[in-house]
Parts: C-alpha cells; sequence; structure tokens
C-alpha cells in the first residue's frame, strides 16, 4: 500500500494559488471515493469464493499465512523508504517514466483479467473461440517443473486488446479516468486472488499495517511525498473542481489502493467464512462491509476537520475486526470464527504466498503472477496418499 487517506493532491506554488474546493465539489469527490473503493470490495470478495473452488491453475488465489502477515509490515517500510529515497536522489522524471512502463503492462493484465468474465456474456454462442497455452518449464524429465503455465483463449485476447486501449491513453495522457481504471482493476483483483489462511492473520496483517499507516503519516513526511511524486495507479484519485472543469479538472482528492484492498481481504475472508457456516446469511460479511463506509467516512471527516492526510487504517481496522467481532461475542461463535481455515475449507492445496508484491506494493500485480505456481512436484504430492 503506498497512500493512507484520502487528501489534497495539490502542492507547490500552483496549488497556493488555486482557488478552494466547493462544498459540493468535496462532497462530489470523496462520495465518489467512497463508491470507488466499495465496488472492488464487493465483487472481489464475490469473486474470491468462485476463485478459491477453481481448478485452473491461472485463477488460483495465494494464500497468506501468520508470517507472511508479520514480514509485510517490514517489507511495506523498506520499499517505501526506497521509493523515497529514490525520488530524492535521482530525476523524478525518468522514475516515472519508468514506472509507466511497468505499470502500463501490469494494467492492461490486471484490467482484462478484471472485464473478462463481464466480457464473456456479449459473445455470441457461434463466436469462434480458439484455446491456447502459454507453457515456460525448466529441467527435464523428473525434475522438469512448470515456471509459467497459462491457459488462455480468444476471448480473452480480445479482452486483452481492449484493455490495450485503456492502457495506451493512460500511458499518453496521465488521464485520471485511466488512472482508476486501471486502480480499480489492481484493487479488485487483490481482493479476489490474496486470500487470508484465518481471521488470526487478518488481525496480524491489520494490525501490522495500522502502526506502519499511522507512523508513516503521522510520524513522517514519506508516505505523502511518495504519493504524490509517484505517478502510477496506486491510488484512486477524483477532482474536487470537477463542476468547474470538468474532466480536465486537476484538484484531486486520493486514496491509496493499500485501504481497499488489505481491509478488502479481510472482507473477503469473512464471506467466506459465511459461507462455510451453512445458514445462508451473510452476517459477517455484511457487518464488515459496513463497518468498512463507517471507518472510510470517519477517516474523511477527521481529515476535513483537521485539514491533514489522515491515515485511513487507523480508523479502518479497529472498525473492520471490531464490528465483526462484536457480532461474533453476540452469537456465541468467536471460536468457530477464530477456528476457521479459509484455505482448509474451500481449497486444501492453495499456494502460500512466497513474496511480496513488487515496487508499488499493489496486490493486483498478482494478474501476472499467478501464473507461476503449481509446480508438477506439487500435483505429485496432492496425488500420494502420504501427503493427504
Amino acid at each position: 500500500m503506498e497512500e493512507a487517506a484520502a487528501h489534497n493532491g495539490s502542492a507547490g506554488p500552483a496549488a497556493a494559488a488555486r482557488p478552494p474546493a466547493t462544498p459540493e465539489g468535496m462532497a462530489l469527490a470523496y462520495g465518489s471515493l467512497v463508491l470507488m473503493a466499495l465496488l472492488p470490495i464487493f465483487f472481489g470478495a464475490l469473486r474470491s469464493v468462485s476463485c478459491a473452488k477453481s481448478k485452473n491453475s491461472s485463477e488460483m488465489p495465494e494464500t497468506i499465512t501468520s508470517r507472511d502477515a508479520a514480514r509485510f509490515p517490514i517489507v511495506a517500510s523498506c520499499t517505501l523508504l526506497g521509493l523515497y529515497l529514490f525520488f530524492k536522489i535521482f530525476s523524478q522524471e525518468y522514475i516515472n517514466l519508468l514506472l509507466s512502463m511497468y505499470f502500463f503492462v501490469l494494467g492492461i493484465l490486471a484490467l482484462s483479467h478484471t472485464i473478462s468474465p463481464m466480457m464473456n456474456r456479449f459473445f455470441p454462442a457461434n463466436f469462434p473461440n480458439k484455446q491456447y497455452q502459454l507453457l515456460f518449464t525448466e529441467g527435464s524429465g523428473e525434475s522438469k517443473e512448470e515456471i509459467v503455465n497459462y491457459e488462455f483463449d480468444t476471448k480473452d485476447l480480445v479482452c486483452l486488446a481492449l484493455s490495450s486501449v485503456v492502457g495506451v491513453w493512460y500511458l499518453l495522457r496521465k488521464h485520471w479516468i485511466a488512472n482508476n481504471l486501471f486502480g480499480l482493476a489492481f484493487s479488485l483483483n487483490g481482493v479476489e486472488l490474496l486470500h487470508l489462511n484465518n481471521v488470526s492473520t487478518g488481525c496480524i496483517l491489520l494490525g501490522g499495517l495500522f502502526i506502519y499507516d499511522v507512523f508513516w503519516v503521522f510520524g513522517t513526511n514519506v508516505m505523502v511525498t511518495v504519493a504524490k511524486s509517484f505517478e502510477a495507479p496506486i491510488k484512486l484519485v477524483f477532482p474536487q473542481d470537477l463542476l468547474e472543469k470538468g474532466l480536465e479538472a486537476d484538484n484531486f482528492a486520493m486514496l491509496g489502493l493499500g485501504d481497499i484492498v488489505i481491509p478488502g481481504i479481510f472482507i473477503a475472508l469473512l464471506l467466506r467464512f459465511d459461507i462455510s457456516l451453512k445458514k445462508n446469511t451473510h452476517t459477517y460479511f455484511y457487518t464488515s462491509f459496513v463497518a468498512y463506509i463507517f471507518g472510510l467516512g470517519l477517516t474523511i471527516f477527521i481529515m476535513h476537520i483537521f485539514k491533514h492526510a489522515q491515515p485511513a487504517l487507523l480508523y479502518l481496522v479497529p472498525a473492520c475486526i471490531g464490528f465483526p467481532l462484536l457480532v461474533a461475542l453476540a452469537k456465541g461463535e468467536v471460536t468457530e470464527l477464530f477456528s476457521y481455515e479459509s484455505s482448509a475449507e474451500i481449497l486444501p492445496h492453495t499456494p502460500r504466498l512466497t513474496h511480496f508484491p513488487t515496487v508499488s506494493g499493489s496486490p493486483a500485480s498478482l494478474a501476472d503472477s499467478m501464473q507461476q505456481k503449481l509446480s508438477c512436484p506439487r500435483r505429485r504430492r496432492q496425488q500420494s496418499p502420504s501427503a493427504m
């Protein structure tokens, strides 16, 4: 995660001369940010259920264990500080050029994966759909190991072509709408494909990033500096002067993708827990979803009162953990909640997360790394009685 809160994305002399946003413009901007944050969480959580049941290796999730969760804030801090030093030492122009190319590729892959299920409904029944497979292996014979095993079809290629149009638009114009399309795709992919193995792991991850967020926002100017310097779709933005300037508006409020994905994967876990209870209710999912709305709304309110960037996880973490826990206490299901194992319940052999997302820390970069799991030895272990 990169940016901790929604705040004005303006700085420098140009910002000083800029007229303040109108109340209507601010309400539209923050309302739009909240709505855009809710969409990938809701639909990503729903897709995470079918993703966990998928037998296609290219769509299988990565599971975060408690050890991964404990290391994540440290890795994220090192990445953030490294980016800050890079921007201080090297030319910001060249760094952003390199990052633009990097996110151009990742954004196309993430957006293609996001729109693929929706686009399938628009293809006619007689569409000539051919199957393809991209396979890279290492070694030979018994020691052969799959590095990439990606299956796709003609429909996927059409989605990739459409996503490439958005990618070129983003690369050439850096328009905020193109940025948001990529950001939403990254967020939805992250919620869908990153799975916490249990609630305890979720508490460790959210608790660690709670401290991380508070320190880097209140303790230093590192996070805000990187967020403003980083020209990449790692945040959702919405102009506060849209009513005055239209699509060419440039006074942005912003919300980091980490403030969507991190709580989102916890909310998705609670949805899978609801399903495991087989009670035909989604009590914990809806409770945590409402808690997220409350926490994000409180973040915006506090930020507006104090006129300072706020670490959103400062408010989101207590809400997203506290509300479901209170429901579990009221229903007497605390033991069931903390004993639930997502990977064992739905997919016993889900691969664990063995590396962290690159430069941006955007979990949606998994859109292309999902293809690197499930080696041949792993499949042989699944078939062996001794491994069961």
